[in-house]
């Protein structure tokens, strides 16, 4: 599956220079694929558990956006939306304004 953005923000950087961030769903553990990938599995690794629409929903500061799938999420896996969005606004001084 291709990384869908499911919502966008901005917040300003340095009360100055307007930033994006958004937060993308995949309907597979990102971070486990690619320690799996590169053989750092420890045994007993299990990818995290799917929420309760089979995705899991990720942080983008750096690449946010962007629709290409070479990135990397600036966060942990999270069962929903809204836990994703309260980890970017933690992540940020002031406020994100969600667009959609």
């Amino acid at each position: 599956m291709k990384a869908k953005i499911v919502k966008i923000g901005f917040w300003l950087y340095d009360n100055l220079v307007e930033k994006p961030v958004d937060v993308i769903a995949l309907d597979y553990d990102y971070w486990y694929k690619l320690y799996e990938a590169d053989g750092f599995l420890d045994p007993g690794d299990e990818p995290e558990k799917m929420g309760p629409e089979g995705k899991l929903y990720y942080v983008r500061f750096q690449s946010a956006l962007e629709k290409d799938l070479r990135f990397s999420p600036d966060s942990q896996g999270f069962q929903t939306i809204e836990k994703a969005m309260l980890a970017a606004e933690a992540k940020v001084t002031g406020k994100i304004n969600w667009q959609h």
